[in-house]
Formats: structure tokens, sequence, C-alpha cells
């Protein structure tokens, strides 16, 4: 059975990963951007390849600020409470794998089980929210029975 507290970690781990990647890649934009001062004799084809690469800054700045969302919501997460009800923070066991409803990152592999961060608010999240052990719902066609909720 995977540990919470590993999952949790392990998914703040993988968010700061994703910022880190993307500031650099950011800076990097923005050093080649500076290096680049001087007006081209091409005119209007160097401002509208100014003009990309600045949507392109816009871009990538959104996606950090999102993440640095997802952060500050995993921070607010005590990985060390159990639950019987599924509700945010919770690792669920279903038939169909393993779910720790947190922000929605995708799946992560931890000891050997791939878990799925999910964020509540979303469609499977929705219908998961306040069972218990026991519980099943239909999703997709599928039955999903809730084996365990800690």
């Amino acid at each position: 059975m995977p540990n919470k507290e590993i999952i949790h970690s392990q998914i703040l781990i993988e968010v700061k990963n994703r910022i880190n990647n993307l500031k650099l890649i950011l800076g990097e934009m923005f050093d080649a951007a500076s290096g680049n001062d001087a007006k081209s004799s091409a005119g209007d084809k160097h401002e509208t390849g100014v003009a990309m690469a600045q949507l392109e800054q816009e871009k990538l700045t959104n996606q950090i600020n999102e993440l640095l969302k997802l952060q500050e919501n995993l921070q607010k997460i005590n990985p060390t409470i159990v639950q019987s009800k599924i509700g945010l923070g919770s690792l669920v066991e279903t038939n169909n794998g393993w779910y720790y409803f947190s922000v929605g990152i995708g799946t992560i592999t931890i000891e050997n089980e791939v878990i799925f961060a999910l964020n509540p608010k979303a469609p499977i999240g929705e219908l998961l929210i306040g069972k218990t052990k026991g519980d099943k719902v239909q999703f997709n066609g599928k039955t999903t029975e809730i084996l365990s909720v800690q």
C-alpha cells in the first residue's frame, strides 16, 4: 500500500520541478531577446518575431502562475490526516487504481504503484467526493468500487 505522505511529497516535488523548468526556459527566452535588441533590416518580419516571442513568454508566465497556485494548494493539504470519507487529501484505492485527491497533475509511480493525482473538481473526483469504502460509482461506462480510503 502506497504511503500518503510520500505521495504528497513526490507530487510537491513534481510541481516544483515543473515550475523550475518553465522558469529556466523563460529565462533563456529573456536572455535571447535581450541579445537581439537591434532592429533587423527585415523590419516587419523582425517585429512579428518579437511579438511571437512575447506571446510565448506570456504563455510560460501564465503556466508558471498556474503551477504556483497548485503548489500553494498542495501546501494546504495535511497528508497525515486519515479520512473515512473521500475529500481533499484522501488517498483512495479503487478497483480501477489509486487516486490521490490533491491537484490534477496526472500519474506518478511510487513503490511500483501508479497513483493518479486528481483534482477533486475533475469529473471522476466529483463523483467520488464524500463516498466511503464499499461505495460504487459509474463513470464512462465503468463501475468504480472504493476499496479503501485514507
